[in-house]
């Protein structure tokens, strides 16, 4: 069985990726969460992620520890990954790509942090221009393959990239164009989604490093995580 490494529910949307892929395409595996650290966990985590990063996935001695490298792992393992289409399969893997390499903006000015409701202080041009990209790539993808998903009827490795950013769209009150927008819903939707924001929403640990970069950008309204230990 495999063995998935990830942090906080409520913070890591890099280990999102790889457990809600696994989870809607029902492949097996067992869950390991390690909690960042204050003044970092890169030490800890180099116990199991040779880039002290997570996600990190096991398959016996096998270790593959990066998103991207992981849903292509899987993908050479198991059908639904990616798409068996060779157009939508290539355009799924461009959207994953620059999801994975991209949206430098979003992500510091929207840092993920499922269990919060913040009003952003301004929306700055920078940020616009990500979220219409978003908007953009999201309806293209709808369009071209027929939804409901973006490359087609099914949830793949592509949909499990922009996942993360469903969870900030709630946060932050981000708004997108046309079908984009029920495009998040119906991320937020899925089963394995809620499960991760039940946990997340569970998590009594702190990371005040994760807190701070929100107050940032924005101003918290709203808490809805069980209180603090």
């Amino acid at each position: 069985m495999y063995r998935l490494f990830i942090a906080n529910k409520n913070y890591s949307s890099w280990s999102l990726r790889s457990w809600v892929l696994l989870r809607e395409l029902k492949i097996e595996f067992a869950e390991d969460l390690h909690r960042f650290q204050t003044g970092g966990a890169w030490s800890a985590f180099r116990a199991f992620s040779p880039s002290g990063r997570v996600p990190a996935l096991h398959d016996g001695d096998t270790v593959v520890w990066d998103s991207l490298a992981i849903a292509e792992y899987l993908g050479e393992r198991h059908n639904g990954v990616w798409p068996a289409s060779p157009a939508a399969r290539s355009w799924a893997r461009c959207a994953a790509a620059e999801m994975h390499a991209g949206f430098a903006v979003l992500r510091e000015q929207c840092s993920f942090n499922a269990g919060l409701r913040v009003r952003l202080k301004s929306i700055s041009p920078l940020l616009d221009k990500d979220i219409v990209r978003l908007s953009e790539l999201w309806n293209e993808g709808l369009s071209k393959f027929g939804g409901p998903f973006l490359a087609g009827s099914h949830f793949a490795a592509v949909d499990a990239f922009y996942a993360p950013v469903a969870f900030r769209a709630q946060t932050y009150g981000l708004k997108f164009d046309g079908a984009a927008q029920a495009y998040v819903q119906r991320l937020l939707a899925l089963g394995s989604m809620q499960d991760w924001y039940a946990s997340a929403l569970a998590e009594d640990f702190r990371d005040l490093g994760h807190d701070d970069e929100v107050t940032k950008y924005g101003e918290i309204v709203e808490d809805r995580r069980v209180a603090s230990k």
